[in-house]
């Protein structure tokens, strides 16, 4: 194998948390993957395919790493306040997923109706949910107030008095935490981007409306503000990034504190910590390290200022969801395809495509695949894997080895699919939605049932 077929070969499974395979995957000696103790080919009898499969112990393990990290980063004893994380619900929610954040820990960030539905279908306590959007409907808003959630996020003057109008008519008092755009952005593809000024999202501190906000806020008697709130992306590498933000918005908070003379008792630093999706891809940092960043961060701040150190959240879903989560398909039609320029590339077609997994549509983004259900010959080819649309952009791994032997009915694991898989999948060319499996010690059963065509045929009024 050449050193440019070696780059796009995927990464063996190896128990590390910065592995692109959930921790409770291993590869048997008869080549085929068993994940938490289970053998794919026994998953696939009582799980068809194409599955999302979860490790259930590994992805709570991952909260709980989380949790660890920044309770003792911000440990009150170190002179800080105190933090919290709370799951961002959009990588992937369910009732037993939002079940096992609660269970370690975790609040649960919603940015819907259905969302925080699910949250509470979940038993996780209301005080332990956020309501999210840029656009929320009156009824999400009411849904959020009667619920008495911990805060709703806030990110524009018109949203602003949305909510304190419903809250005045109620006779409540709406907790509001407002999302500032600090001008620190980092992560990916632009569209993931989310601190610049140009997008929908955020209350521009540069510009003087996150001031202004906050001001309203203040002054309003149906209105408490518990918090502000900054996301600069998603999937970031860079430690400074965050740090560059926060510094920012706990700048605001130390003016306004003291011009206005209110309290401001929380910051919630977003989401957007990365994973690896390819054997390209750098280790992101460990949970530990992005809180010991933040709380030093927070820490100097304090002591240059004077101004008390705030409570610190966080909203990690990707980094919980993604790795602890592989799509299985079974392999279709293979096609050898010679190119322009030289050489030949494989196409393999799976049992889903964009339907199951936009990301790469959308954001040319690049995942890694292997054949789990047996054990492969030594030689590999460069490979395509897509899906059965009648698109052709409908790519699932636009490059990657695969064994050159490969065959219809391998079953092909694409790893690192948490988040966001399922909940950005589509009913596309009227496919159904795969099921979600969660597996542990060797027992498996769905999250998540899959969708069947009678499903989409129940919504349609003519049928």
């Amino acid at each position: 194998m050449s050193v440019e077929l070696e780059n796009v070969k995927c990464p063996e499974p190896d128990g590390s948390a910065g592995g692109v395979w959930p921790r409770g995957v291993e590869r048997g000696a008869d080549g085929e993957l068993r994940i938490a103790g289970l053998a794919a080919s026994e998953l696939v009898r009582d799980f068809p395919t194409s599955v999302f499969v979860i490790d259930e112990a590994d992805m709570r393990a991952r909260a709980a790493e989380w949790k660890a990290a920044m309770d003792e980063a911000f440990a009150e004893a170190a002179g800080l306040a105190g933090a919290s994380v709370f799951y961002a619900g959009k990588a992937f929610l369910s009732v037993g997923v939002a079940r096992w954040m609660s269970d370690e820990g975790l609040g649960i960030d919603t940015c819907s109706a259905g969302e925080l539905t699910t949250a509470l279908a979940a038993g996780v306590a209301p005080e332990k949910l956020g309501l999210h959007g840029n656009n929320k409907s009156v009824r999400e808003i009411t849904m959020a107030l009667d619920a008495g959630v911990a805060h709703l996020v806030v990110d524009s003057l018109a949203e602003l008095a949305l909510v304190e109008e419903i809250a005045r008519e109620r006779g409540a008092k709406a907790n509001i935490m407002l999302r500032v755009t600090t001008g620190v952005h980092a992560g990916g593809h632009e569209f993931i981007a989310t601190a610049h000024e140009d997008q929908k999202f955020g209350l521009s501190v540069t510009a003087g409306v996150a001031r202004e906000a906050i001001e309203k806020v203040v002054a309003s008697e149906h209105l408490e503000l518990v918090g502000l709130h900054s996301h600069i992306g998603s999937q970031i590498l860079n430690l400074d990034a965050f740090v560059q933000a926060l510094d920012v918005v706990l700048n605001l908070r130390g003016e306004a504190m003291k011009d206005l003379g209110c309290d401001i008792p929380e910051i919630d630093c977003g989401g957007g910590y990365a994973v690896r999706y390819t054997a390209l891809d750098d280790v992101p940092p460990a949970p530990r390290e992005y809180a010991t960043a933040l709380a030093a961060a927070v820490r100097g701040h304090a002591e240059r200022t004077g101004v008390p150190a705030p409570h610190i959240s966080i909203e990690p879903g990707r980094s919980i969801a993604a790795p602890a989560c592989m799509t299985i398909y079974t392999v279709g039609t293979i096609k050898d395809v010679q190119l322009e320029e030289g050489g030949q590339r494989r196409y393999v077609s799976v049992d889903g495509g964009m339907s199951d997994n936009i990301r790469p549509a959308l954001y040319d983004a690049q995942y890694t695949a292997s054949v789990i259900s047996r054990q492969a010959g030594d030689e590999s080819v460069r490979s395509r894997v897509v899906g059965k649309h009648c698109e052709s952009g409908d790519i699932v791994v636009h490059d990657v080895a695969l064994p050159a032997d490969i065959r219809a009915g391998d079953l092909l694991a694409v790893p690192v699919t948490g988040a966001y898989g399922r909940s950005m999948a589509s009913n596309y060319n009227m496919l159904t939605r795969p099921g979600v499996v969660a597996v542990r010690d060797g027992q498996a059963r769905y999250l998540v049932r899959p969708e069947t065509v009678e499903d989409l045929l129940n919504l349609d009024a003519d049928a």
